[in-house]
């Protein structure tokens, strides 16, 4: 029975909070109605979800994105450093290839999300066997160490989420 009224029980808490964040202030009136919007756009939406994502490990998603947050406001001093401060002639920007492990369609999602939301770097292709990710880096004197660096922080943690 809960199943049936809470297909996406995530979407649901996820769509009450974001409405009342949106309301900007606390009440019965807004709860309710921000509930019934995440009981409601769920239960219209459940059929063009067929196969959900199994989370194997959802309490690792708070440590994702920790890790994720940080690298992005690391990330921002970088970038800012390295335009402000490095003389063109010594940017080595590069194209990595990123061989994958992740299987998921929803865990390469994330993880090219992840990567884009990265200042400095960018997700411009998931290979057609979907095996491999190839990204654009602003600054990557040793594309290797970019390389592991990305499979390490991100990729593990997802496998873990996910698979």
């Amino acid at each position: 029975m809960l199943r049936r009224l809470f297909p996406h029980p995530l979407l649901t808490a996820l769509l009450t909070v974001v409405w009342m964040m949106l309301q900007n202030h606390v009440s019965a009136g807004a709860a309710a109605f921000g509930l019934l919007l995440g009981i409601v756009i769920p239960l219209i939406t459940r059929n063009y979800w067929p196969d959900r994502p199994k989370l194997r490990n959802p309490l690792m998603i708070a440590d994702y994105i920790r890790v994720v947050l940080w690298d992005i406001v690391v990330a921002n001093f970088t970038v800012a450093k390295i335009v402000l401060f490095m003389p063109k002639s010594r940017l080595q920007p590069a194209w990595i290839a990123i061989p994958l492990e992740l299987r998921t369609p929803e865990a390469i999602t994330v993880l090219a999300g992840s990567i884009t939301l990265t200042p400095g770097t960018l997700t411009a292709e998931l290979s057609s066997n979907g095996h491999a990710l190839l990204v654009h880096c602003l600054h990557a004197p040793d594309p290797d160490s970019v390389r592991e660096e990305i499979k390490d922080r991100y990729e593990r943690r997802l496998m873990e989420i996910f698979e």
